[in-house]
């Protein structure tokens, strides 16, 4: 577990460090609007939507020390490869590939933890994993902050271009570790005893065959089931909300100086920018032991969303910067706090390729949000002149997603198909 949340970190680190090179000279010297910059931050998912569920059908073909090292290491190349964009073109052009080139990481390591978790201990593991998103957005914006203003001019590069450089190398590296350290099945496993392995390979065994039994869901059905389109859209609500924060949160602190005369550095805009992340990542843990002590799923997905929703729209219309801060925080611990117990609804009714399809299907799909909204969220502060209407956007899809998922829990059971 530590190694894959550092795999996340890392790979997290990379997908949204755009964030703080933008506000930080990248829009200056390249010429980007905040429409501009939304686009380039989003296209990175039109990338990624074209290959996520092939990638994943291949990890659970091939294994996921092979295919996860190879996602790495040409995610690492195309990362690094950031610090030497000439224009605004090269650079979407860039962060297209880089979303081709990560497709598949992110549910393929949702679906490698079905394969070591039995389901009564996978909410919480699914948040040890995801623990690394708030944690990389956390001491990531302290980390990006100060590469870009100590890198200023080392190589002859801007601070921004130093950032990309550095932060893509770990990725590469991490892939030859991934290719020798990894284990793809516990039947693999030597470093546990031959008893603790056969225990459980045969308990996953024996719940596969109980849910196989009980929903019999096809690749076919787990492709195209209205059931998983609608936790698509779950999804996507929950990912809109990380996004919005994850591109344009460093940007919307900057802007504090206009909306309430505040000065910040660079390094002191970073750290701010950590706290909901930090608070985020010890809350997601917590609630979701508590969703699996409890076995209750939906109201640990809805209820953070709600709170999240309703308290991102108010954030900007406050008097006060701290009081701002504090909104922003409880949107982003609602949305930390939904992702990991989120994961564990699909694994209840989906084994196998149908697992490996559904999983992805659902990220894919979901991850849409990954473009509409740095791309809405750009764009309408361009046209209002604030970050005002974007928040608010955010807070309705937040909200939407919510009552889906209880929506839901009210719907037949998945083994009726009528």
């Amino acid at each position: 577990m530590p190694f894959l949340c550092l795999l996340y970190f890392v790979n997290y680190l990379d997908r949204v460090n755009i964030g703080f090179a933008g506000p930080n000279g990248m829009n200056e010297e390249l010429g980007l609007t905040a429409t501009a910059f939304g686009f380039a931050s989003g296209v990175f998912f039109l990338g990624y939507l074209v290959l996520e569920v092939p990638s994943n059908l291949a990890l659970h073909r091939f294994g996921a020390r092979k295919w996860l090292a190879r996602i790495m290491i040409t995610w690492g190349a195309v990362a690094t490869a950031m610090a030497f964009v000439p224009n605004p073109a090269t650079l979407v052009v860039l962060r297209f590939l880089l979303g081709v080139a990560e497709a598949g990481f992110f549910p393929g390591i949702i679906l490698y933890l079905t394969y070591w978790f039995p389901a009564a201990q996978r909410a919480k593991a699914v948040a040890m994993f995801m623990a690394a998103v708030p944690i990389s957005s956390a001491i990531g914006s302290m980390v990006s902050s100060a590469l870009i203003t100590a890198g200023h001019g080392v190589f002859g590069l801007s601070g921004w271009r130093f950032m990309f450089l550095v932060e893509g190398v770990p990725a590469i590296l991490l892939a030859a570790a991934t290719w020798f350290y990894l284990t793809d099945r516990p039947e693999h496993a030597k470093w546990l005893s031959s008893a603790e392995r056969e225990w459980l390979a045969a308990e996953l065994a024996a719940e596969r065959a109980g849910t196989e039994a009980k929903h019999s869901w096809s690749l076919r059905k787990a492709l195209t089931h209205p059931r998983i389109l609608a936790l698509a859209f779950v999804y996507f609500g929950i990912a809109y909300g990380l996004y919005a924060l994850g591109f344009f949160l460093p940007t919307i602190i900057t802007g504090f100086e206009q909306t309430y005369g505040t000065e910040l550095s660079t390094m002191e805009t970073g750290l701010i920018t950590a706290i909901p992340y930090v608070i985020g990542a010890v809350v997601m843990v917590f609630w979701a032991a508590h969703g699996d002590r409890t076995g209750e799923r939906t109201w640990h997905v809805a209820l953070p969303m709600l709170l999240g929703g309703v308290a991102i729209p108010i954030a900007l219309y406050l008097g006060d910067p701290y009081l701002a801060m504090t909104a922003m925080t409880v949107c982003a611990v609602g949305v930390c706090a939904a992702l990991p117990t989120f994961w564990a609804l699909p694994s209840n009714f989906l084994v196998g390729a149908a697992a490996a399809g559904g999983i992805a299907m659902i990220n894919t799909l979901g991850n849409v949000s990954g473009f509409a909204a740095p791309y809405i969220t750009g764009a309408l502060a361009d046209v209002t002149g604030s970050q005002r209407t974007g928040l608010w956007v955010v807070g309705i899809v937040m909200i939407a997603a919510a009552l889906t998922v209880l929506a839901l829990r009210a719907s037949p059971k998945p083994e009726n198909d009528r």
